[in-house]
């Protein structure tokens, strides 16, 4: 693969793969290892206090010198405390989801850090392109963790976007092979972001019982809970199960939180409770079959790219 767009250029990287912000996963050396193979990766601040992602970001620093950036989720208490590190810190690359695209942009511009958005939807699309973000991550509902209640997939969504924007787009949610990076390239995306496969990579800060839990898992293994609360694609276990029952007696808001509890996220994904945890996972888990170094993990995408190429060139 050798590609030059508005991504690449946007960051300074070799190759438009970008590393999704996954919290207890996207640590600052699964973020250089993503990196350091020609991609963009990103420290996923959406699990750590301002303490603990100064840190990540120092140690970065410490282990490359290339770019890399970091992902919050706007719906954080603390996001204020998380901002104003990143300018502290002179962070030159920040994504931010799930919440208003407007709260931060203006000022994170104003100290020269490029912003890019997380959308689901045309509309949450363009808001991000009115408020000055420099691209944008259409992710479909394919994709792991927190999801758009608009449920479109990515196919639709990259090639609506595609019709209704002027700034690039990163093409998100089940991919997991290098046929479907060229898929997202002739849809109309620039760039596309990863996240199951490099969660169950080598340098992934998640547990290794999570990791195996991905490999298992098949196509029918992942589903969509707590609609009512904030859509999350996880894969299914005891928890889940108890989710889907609550939600089919038509349990309350509150009811579905007390499900919910604390520290589920880190229960499962960190701590590695496959019976109660959250497994965070998209339905490119089905294509995931090994624990393979980042290194591995690129070389094997962009070969599978390229002998997509090659294969349409012929066709």
């Amino acid at each position: 693969m050798q590609i030059k767009n508005r991504i690449t250029e946007l960051f300074n990287i070799k190759y438009p793969i970008v590393l999704g912000g996954m919290v207890w996963v996207s640590g600052w050396k699964l973020a250089k290892a993503v990196s350091n193979c020609g991609g963009l990766g990103l420290i996923g601040a959406g699990s750590m206090k301002a303490e603990l992602l100064a840190q990540h970001i120092d140690k970065f620093r410490k282990n490359s010198t290339k770019p890399f950036g970091v992902n919050i989720p706007l719906l954080r208490k603390d996001s204020d405390d998380l901002i104003n590190l990143i300018i502290e810190k002179n962070v030159e690359i920040v994504f931010t989801s799930a919440g208003n695209p407007a709260k931060y942009t203006d000022l994170l511009k104003k100290h020269r850090i490029k912003v890019v958005h997380v959308v689901s939807s045309v509309k949450q699309a363009k808001k991000a392109e009115s408020v000055g973000c420099d691209a944008v991550v259409g992710e479909g509902v394919e994709a792991g963790g927190h999801n758009g209640i608009d449920e479109l997939t990515t196919f639709t969504l990259i090639t609506l976007l595609k019709n209704n924007l002027s700034i690039p787009i990163i093409a998100a949610g089940g991919i997991a092979h290098g046929s479907q990076i060229a898929a997202s390239f002739v849809l109309g995306a620039e760039g596309i972001q990863i996240g199951t496969l490099f969660a169950a990579a080598i340098e992934s800060s998640a547990h290794s019982n999570y990791k195996q839990a991905i490999i298992n898992s098949g196509e029918n293994d992942t589903t969509l809970a707590f609609r009512k609360i904030g859509l999350v694609r996880m894969i299914k276990n005891n928890l889940t199960a108890r989710i889907s029952e609550a939600e089919a007696k038509g349990a309350t808001n509150q009811e579905l939180l007390n499900i919910l509890g604390e520290k589920r996220e880190m229960r499962g994904i960190f701590e590695g409770d496959l019976n109660e945890g959250m497994l965070e996972a998209g339905q490119s888990a089905a294509l995931v079959n090994c624990v393979d170094s980042v290194k591995t993990i690129f070389e094997r995408l962009l070969t599978e790219y390229n002998a997509s190429i090659d294969e349409l060139k012929r066709g």
